[in-house]
């Protein structure tokens, strides 16, 4: 996608202090984009990525505005969306075990929020909005996947009801783990390593895709460019087994051991990114998966006398089937994270 279709227009990215909106920051910031609002909740976080930005660049960092702020409370959404033209929808509770314990916190943000922001973008007459959903979601088995399958269907919903007014393209894209994200699990096991402590690992034989920032990035600004309403897209995405991701960050850092502390509350042995029923009505476009919207009307008909013809392929896409990394695969993918290299250089390495 041109650049020049960013020029002198302003995006709004919710939850914009988090890896994500660093990220963009740093794909967008000495672009031509006329302005980039931060809207988030942490004050905290906020003014440590407005002190960095002028540090680093000073020329640049006018066009960043903050804008302190929650997606539960529609006016606060209300409030930053006046001139908006794109909106990457990144705020959500993310973290599986939290969110098990406290699900209708992740109901209120990752669901209500959701709809609070469509709403507000529709009426603020904002041109494209991109939400951002995880693997957790397809055939979910915690709260937090629940929580953000819900999430894609008010996507849906309000995306079918936006493109009958006239309003934003609403679309949305789903993918894995992120490496070195807010709560993953890279940066857990460095800091074990530079304690001496061994890594904790769930179960070695547990697979995750694998995706750095940038690439999901470039998964955002791929449906910003092809996405029609309703539209899910998928990245197809390496993965590992925890076992070898575990190694691969000692191959880099120092074994200390491993010890294998069982899984979690809500954890699945491997991540699906593609149900087979969403298979069924996917375009392979290369590098990624686009997944039309189920574009149904309430004729009920259609669901219980007509049906479908579609044949429903025989497997998922997981992280099982997918391209598997070996050790030495898995050590080059996290080398291509800024955390991972910065760490090194720190580590003497």
């Amino acid at each position: 996608m041109a650049d020049s279709t960013f020029s002198g227009k302003t995006l709004l990215i919710t939850g914009g202090t988090g890896s994500f909106g660093h990220t963009v920051l740093k794909h967008f910031l000495k672009s031509d984009i006329g302005e980039i609002r931060i809207f988030s909740r942490d004050e905290k976080k906020q003014d440590d990525m407005r002190h960095d930005l002028q540090a680093r660049c000073p020329e640049h960092a006018g066009k960043v505005k903050f804008y302190i702020g929650d997606v539960r409370s529609i006016q606060s959404v209300r409030d930053v969306m006046p001139g908006v033209d794109y909106i990457f929808h990144a705020a959500a509770l993310k973290q599986v075990p939290s969110c098990e314990f406290f699900p209708m916190e992740a109901v209120r943000t990752n669901i209500e929020g959701t709809d609070n922001l469509l709403h507000a973008a529709m009426e603020y007459d904002v041109k494209r909005v991109v939400c951002l959903s995880t693997d957790k979601a397809a055939y979910p088995i915690n709260a937090m996947g629940i929580s953000k399958a819900m999430m894609e269907h008010v996507i849906t919903a309000n995306a079918r009801i936006s493109a009958q007014r006239g309003g934003p393209v609403i679309c949305c894209t789903r993918y894995g783990n992120v490496m070195c994200s807010r709560g993953s699990v890279i940066p857990l096991f460095i800091d074990q390593i530079r304690a001496g402590d061994p890594i904790t690992v769930t179960n070695p034989e547990m697979t995750r895709f694998l995706m750095n920032l940038d690439e999901a990035v470039e998964l955002v600004r791929f449906a910003f460019e092809h996405g029609e309403p309703g539209d899910l897209f998928i990245q197809k995405s390496d993965a590992s087994t925890i076992g070898d991701l575990a190694r691969a960050v000692q191959k880099l850092f120092g074994d200390t051991g491993i010890r294998v502390i069982g899984t979690r509350h809500g954890e699945k042995l491997y991540e699906t990114l593609m149900t087979r029923e969403e298979a069924a009505r996917s375009e392979d476009m290369g590098d990624y998966f686009r997944v039309a919207a189920d574009n149904r009307d309430l004729n009920y008909d259609k669901y219980f006398i007509k049906g479908q013809a579609q044949p429903v392929p025989a497997e998922d896409y997981t992280s099982h089937n997918t391209r598997r990394l070996d050790v030495d695969g898995t050590v080059q993918k996290i080398l291509t994270t800024d955390y991972v290299r910065e760490a090194l250089a720190a580590h003497g390495k």
